[in-house]
């Protein structure tokens, strides 16, 4: 009972759209409408700019943050890890397909990092670091996060994690990577929005 009902939390908790929201209140606009049509921080900070951004990034990740700590208080001893890894994939439906906008989210990026910053803090800092570091090089949020994601099983299975949360990470940059098969086609095409780039 207690991972169906982290479960529930976690999705309820990633369904906050935290990109439509701020660009309501921000601007008065349905974020879905400009840019990318994505809710996620970086169509926010190319439609309404830095501050409208970052926070969107923070609320984000704030999200799986929650689910995953929610988890932990709700549940304990040796479903513990179970129920972490439920509340986590909940959030990540719920950020992808949110019940407040028909189903329809973001690529989870974001929620999915708060996630694994609570699972493996050294998991976490490594994909900052190569997120960091890929869209320096080419410029490109989306390359930066879909090499984040790939990092995160491979993190997991050196560092030892058990592994259902070895499973988890391979799900997790399967998703993402999923998740940006559009954007994986306007890179090769030349059409991807680089970063500091205004959409159209």
């Amino acid at each position: 009972m207690d991972v169906i009902i982290v479960l529930v939390v976690g999705y309820l908790l990633g369904s906050i759209p935290s990109g439509y929201i701020l660009a309501k209140l921000w601007r008065g606009i349905d974020i879905r409408q400009y840019g990318s049509g994505n809710i996620g921080a970086t169509n926010i900070y190319r439609t309404l700019g830095v501050a409208p951004g970052i926070l969107v990034l923070l609320a984000d990740m704030a999200k799986g943050i929650a689910a995953v700590l929610a988890a932990r208080y709700i549940a304990s001893g040796d479903i513990q890890a179970i129920a972490e890894l439920s509340a986590a994939v909940g959030a990540l439906l719920g950020h992808s397909a949110s019940i407040f906008l028909k189903f329809k989210g973001g690529k989870i990026v974001a929620t999915g990092g708060g996630i694994i910053f609570v699972i493996s803090p050294l998991t976490g800092l490594i994909a900052l670091v190569l997120l960091i570091a890929t869209v320096a090089i080419t410029r490109y949020v989306s390359a930066g996060s879909m090499v984040a994601a790939l990092s995160i099983p491979i993190a997991f299975y050196l560092l030892n994690l058990d592994l259902p949360y070895l499973i988890f990470g391979i799900a997790v940059a399967a998703l993402v990577i999923y998740k940006h098969r559009s954007n994986i086609k306007r890179i090769f095409s030349g059409t991807e929005y680089k970063i500091g780039q205004k959409p159209k």
